[in-house]
């Protein structure tokens, strides 16, 4: 990143004065830069911890989230990280003539000591969606794949009495060496299978500047690369329970545990935890002494959770009554047609057994989010195995998507992640769906439910370090989290209670994402599902779910 202080321009007056030695300096470096240059206006941008104003885009401890540092070893050291408040400042994306894969970054800013200012940038996809983003390093992001968008976002943090303020950011599109990316072949979205806890925290602030309500239907990722703006769905997941019930919903917060553990992606490309395999959560590792137990803020690890559910999702919606094993499939990262849905003022839509009214819902779909289409049948979408709705319901369909009863090609292939070991895999938490068949929610029936791997085959099978299969110890009651008020801008420490019970809404309350007469809905944790019994911390029902990722 290149980032131009004040200090720094006072330094490049002076070198100016000296005569044109500066000057003969500069214009080559400028010359061997060519591409499309803009600087996003920062007034259109939106976001959460940071004000614009026309002296530039501050940073506002108000509004802000916690974060990890960036600074110091926090996968190895035995001392909490240091949290620092985050602001983030998304702006208007950049149409270029040519595509690029690299992008270079450039602020003028204010950075008092114990502040920040950084950029993450991310492009749009051939298939429409978005890259994950991704932090610039000294000054360049490579993207994934070749792109035509570009969008930005500011970063700034700050531990100590002043605020980074932002005057100027300046972007350049290099074009690529090469043509437009090679053609899509559709590609299911990685699925994995990961404990998911309640988010709770009603009245809260998620990061990315929501305020969480009542029954509300978001989920939680533990990775900033991944989180959607406020109001937005760029980042979707389909989440669906050990009884077959499935919810699609928008990434609005981040956590459990961390905020640098986007475990869904190659180990390589992870921003932390490198060490440990794809689909694995550091928190779910770290419950077999990954890290010495602990997340990276040093907090001991008292769940092994990769989400956090909404409170209308994980009770109205998937019908859970305390913490599960969840089958997640992470919408952005396939190459999968997706379409947006538009619910006409409510909430969202319902998801139905079959393609014809008045069939049994088996989950929800929130307004805005984008939904596999997989083929039409009659006047419904097919969106997964057993899973419809109605074509209505949708903004717009492309012009090819084939009829439901016509000859299939062959079910998509998942991308291969690093499993460690091919014939535990299947059972194991934090691994993917068999290869080549797209993910579906599990059946109603037991059987189906995500079975607890044996530790010891486990831990023998695998060539990873034995931290990283995320099995809990049996029979052990785990430890309890620190106390939320030593980092109270900490992110979150997930959820630990049982279901609704005292001071949890009654479930009779819900409405749309309630199952229909005649459904086939458990609440029951299936047999062979991990529990909150074993595997959650013990709190008082009606206590306070995780710690808030924001301020309230």
């Amino acid at each position: 990143m290149r980032s131009i202080t004040r200090a720094g321009l006072r330094a490049i007056g002076l070198l100016a004065a000296t005569g044109a030695l500066c000057a003969a300096a500069t214009v080559p470096a400028m010359a061997d830069e060519p591409g499309t240059t803009w600087q996003p206006e920062l007034s259109e941008g939106t976001g959460n911890g940071v004000v614009v104003s026309p002296d530039g885009a501050r940073f506002d401890r108000s509004t802000a989230f916690g974060a990890p540092a960036d600074e110091g070893d926090t996968e190895s050291s035995a001392d909490p990280a240091e949290v620092v408040p985050t602001g983030l400042l998304t702006l208007a994306p950049r149409t270029l003539d040519t595509p690029t894969r690299e992008v270079d970054s450039r602020l003028v800013a204010d950075t008092p000591p114990g502040s920040t200012a950084s950029v993450d940038v991310r492009g749009k996809r051939a298939g429409g969606g978005w890259t994950e983003w991704i932090p610039a390093q000294d000054s360049r992001t490579e993207l994934p794949e070749a792109v035509t968008e570009v969008q930005g976002r500011l970063v700034l943090t700050a531990t100590g009495a002043a605020d980074p303020t932002v005057r100027e950011l300046t972007l350049t599109a290099t074009p690529g060496s090469g043509a437009e990316s090679e053609p899509v072949t559709e590609a299911a979205p990685r699925s994995y299978s990961v404990f998911a806890t309640r988010e709770g925290l009603v009245g809260g602030t998620t990061a990315n500047g929501h305020k969480i309500v009542n029954r509300d239907r978001f989920v939680a990722l533990p990775s900033r690369r991944a989180l959607s703006a406020n109001g937005k769905t760029d980042y979707s997941v389909k989440v669906c329970a050990p009884n077959g019930r499935c919810a699609i919903a928008p990434v609005w917060d981040i956590g459990p545990w961390n905020t640098k553990d986007d475990y869904w992606n190659p180990s390589n490309q992870r921003e932390m935890w490198k060490d440990l395999p794809q689909g694995v959560p550091q928190a779910a590792a770290a419950r077999n002494g990954h890290n010495g137990g602990k997340d990276q803020f040093g907090r001991r690890v008292a769940n092994p959770a990769g989400i956090d559910l909404g409170d209308g999702i994980f009770w109205d919606v998937l019908g859970l009554k305390d913490n599960s094993q969840v089958q997640v499939d992470y919408l952005w990262t396939g190459s999968q047609r997706l379409s947006a849905i538009r619910t006409e003022g409510t909430p969202d839509i319902q998801i139905l057994a079959r393609p014809e009214a008045g069939a049994e819902s088996v989950g929800i779909a929130v307004d805005a989010t984008e939904v596999p289409v997989q083929c039409t049948s009659g006047a419904f979408v097919r969106i997964g195995d057993g899973q419809y709705l109605p074509a209505t319901a949708f903004t717009g369909l492309p012009g090819d998507v084939p009829a439901c009863d016509a000859a299939a090609p062959p079910a998509p292939a998942a991308p291969s992640p690093a499993a460690p070991d091919a014939s535990a895999a299947p059972s194991t938490p934090g691994t993917p769906e068999t290869p080549g068949t797209p993910a579906t929610p599990p059946a109603p029936d037991t059987s189906a439910a995500p079975a607890v791997p044996d530790a010891s085959a486990a831990a023998g099978s695998s060539p990873a370090p034995a931290p990283a299969v995320p099995t809990a110890p049996s029979g052990a009651t785990p430890s309890a989290p620190a106390p939320s008020s030593s980092t109270p801008s900490a992110p979150s420490a997930p959820s630990a209670a049982t279901g609704p019970g005292a001071g949890a809404p009654a479930a009779g309350g819900a409405t749309a994402g309630t199952p229909s007469p005649g459904s086939t809905t458990t609440t029951t944790p299936a047999t062979g599902v991990p529990t909150g019994d074993n595997q959650a911390a013990r709190v008082t029902p009606g206590s306070a779910q995780r710690a808030p990722s924001g301020t309230s």
